[in-house]
């Protein structure tokens, strides 16, 4: 197996604007996925950044990229080789930064994981408002309900509806997020009209989520009795968007963020179950790890967040796990 030279030797070598130049082409053509998209992001033509790549193989002694027609993957030495330059460059970056070598324009890509029911008109024009102001800025969003490892899939930020976030990462309070019960006009009727109480909810089906448990929610009713929510599984789903769309097909009724459903509530396509009767709000918090020092892409984004998606209630207080957040 080829020795990969460490990233501070690479540094430690004469020349270079070019190397650093390919340094970061390589990363980009690796989360662009192909030397076209790579080179457009970049501002050079394919065969430019064809050429920086080949030039860092060639200075490392081994092959990162394995090249087909149509796929690019990353070789064994390159898939370690991207994790050091990618810490590496960010660093290097941050420090620039820090002490006032480059502009604190926030520029660059950031790589983004959020719950699927993020997927919604109004969080689409946060998105697009954020790159109005900050347009060298690439979003990269991917929408997933799995909890994702940040450093080890390569996450800038992630965003977690949760009630309590891990200590071991730094968790910034954005909103939040009330979940309600819904289900069609159609299907109530069928069977057997609009539940009145908590009980009546074993008369009907539910999509719920496979990615979460329910079983310990509990809802709030007059006089501050609290009621166990049990429902009964009609199917279960680890996408969002799918459930909604099941709702919608009278198939049962489902727990789903108001960001979802507050249109179809308001068009009477759907109707909120049980109003009187309230769940626990969860709060949407930015989650990203431990730095001393945040990019400007990612201090912006979240700060942009935090304006645009509302405060959050006075009692979540500071972002928690560092004195270091901002």
């Amino acid at each position: 197996m080829h020795r990969i030279s460490s990233c501070q030797e690479i540094f430690d070598k004469d020349a270079h604007m070019d190397r650093m130049t390919s340094l970061r082409v390589f990363r980009e053509v690796v989360e662009a996925g192909s030397f076209v998209a790579a080179a457009g992001r970049l501002g050079m033509s394919p065969p430019m950044a064809s050429k920086h790549v080949a030039q860092l193989e060639k200075s490392l002694g081994a092959r990162l990229l394995h090249r087909s027609s149509r796929h690019l993957s990353l070789t064994e030495a390159g898939t370690a080789w991207y994790e050091q330059s990618r810490r590496a460059l960010d660093l290097l970056d941050e420090a620039e930064a820090a002490i006032g070598q480059t502009s604190d324009t926030p520029r660059g890509q950031l790589k983004v994981s959020a719950p699927v029911w993020c997927a919604t008109p109004r969080f689409a024009r946060v998105l697009a408002d954020y790159r109005e102001k900050y347009p060298e800025v690439l979003v990269d969003m991917h929408l997933e309900n799995r909890k994702v490892d940040l450093a080890a899939d390569g996450y800038d930020l992630a965003l977690r509806a949760t009630q309590e976030p891990s200590p071991a990462l730094i968790a910034r309070p954005l909103c939040r997020v009330p979940f309600f019960l819904a289900g069609t006009p159609a299907y109530l009727e069928r069977m057997g009209g609009v539940p009145a109480v908590p009980a009546d909810l074993a008369k009907l089906g539910a999509i719920v989520p496979s990615y979460v448990n329910l079983d310990n929610l509990a809802l709030k009713g007059p006089g501050g009795r609290m009621f166990p929510l049990r429902l009964v599984p009609a199917m279960r789903s680890d996408d969002t968007t799918l459930t909604l769309h099941a709702v919608r097909a009278d198939m049962g009724i489902a727990y789903m963020p108001t960001w979802l459903i507050d249109d179809d509530i308001a068009q009477g396509r759907l109707l909120r179950l049980l109003p009187d009767f309230e769940a626990t709000p969860v709060t949407l918090f930015a989650v990203y790890t431990s730095r001393q020092y945040m990019a400007p892409k990612l201090r912006t984004f979240i700060d942009f967040l935090g304006e645009r998606l509302g405060p959050p209630a006075a009692s979540q207080g500071k972002p928690r796990g560092t004195l270091n957040a901002s």
